[in-house]
């Protein structure tokens, strides 16, 4: 004869399965707050660590300018604390990227008191899934837009204006290029968990490829913030291979959440 659980860990049970999810609106406000000073611990960290080494990451991030023009890179200072900030958004950037398995890992452990047991064991797919992408968003904007994006643009500016980029101009422009296309990547992995909670549905995707073009659009003119078509066609590209992508994905997860559906 089986032999039934006492009557204390069958609540135990129920508490660890429900009870997560039964919070009230302070309960995951609280919970919001707590994960939040996580990451802004980890950011803190890794950014103070990353000062250290800003002056080699600034001259490695000159190496597209410099390839450009063919010559020495001479960035105008035209403030006295511009230098400081640009050595402030290197070591920023830098934190947010060695921060970013603690940013996923805080936002899963955010959305996990929603899930069953069963859902979170996707952790496991969300996190190298999510990191893989990031990072070739970044290598994709390192190695194909940036390059092309400088190119243009620093030969068009010297042959008109005769003139450099200040530290923050050309700076400012290659972080938002890198941390932008970083997270535009990471569309697959979203669209995926939101059509495996059934809020989304591939159909839905596939019937509103229009909408999706035009914000692929809006998105890729705002993180290149160059008027160039070269720049924003070669940001739109990679965009719309996701959204497909995305489609594809889309499907295996609301197949996923109608299966277990079915089962309940």
């Amino acid at each position: 004869m089986a032999k039934a659980n006492p009557p204390s860990e069958t609540l135990e049970n129920d508490e660890e399965e429900l009870g997560a999810g039964n919070l009230t609106l302070l309960g995951h406000l609280n919970e919001l707050r707590i994960r939040l000073t996580y990451v802004a611990v980890a950011l803190l960290i890794t950014t103070s660590f990353s000062f250290i080494f800003a002056e080699p990451m600034l001259q490695f991030l000159l190496g597209p300018y410099a390839d450009s023009i063919s010559g020495v890179v001479e960035l105008q200072t035209l403030e006295p604390t511009e230098g400081i900030e640009t050595f402030f958004k290197v070591s920023l950037l830098s934190g947010a990227i060695f921060s970013m398995p603690v940013i996923l890992y805080q936002f899963w452990r955010f959305i996990v008191p929603g899930l069953t047991r069963d859902e979170r064991r996707y952790v496991f797919i969300f996190l190298p899934s999510a990191l893989l992408l990031f990072a070739l968003g970044i290598l994709f904007s390192w190695f194909v837009l940036i390059p092309a994006a400088v190119f243009f643009l620093a030969n068009f500016l010297e042959t008109i204006f005769k003139t450099d980029w200040t530290p923050s101009g050309y700076i400012g422009f290659v972080l938002r290029m890198l941390f932008w296309i970083g997270i535009a990547f990471e569309m697959p992995v979203i669209v995926y968990f939101v059509a495996r909670v059934g809020v989304v549905t591939a159909q839905t995707l596939r019937e509103q490829w229009r909408f999706a073009i035009v914000g692929i659009a809006v998105l890729a003119a705002i993180i290149t913030p160059s008027i160039d078509p070269v720049t924003m066609l070669l940001t739109m590209a990679p965009l719309l291979v996701l959204y497909v992508l995305s489609i594809g994905l889309a499907v295996v997860g609301q197949r996923q959440f109608e299966r277990s559906v079915a089962i309940e």
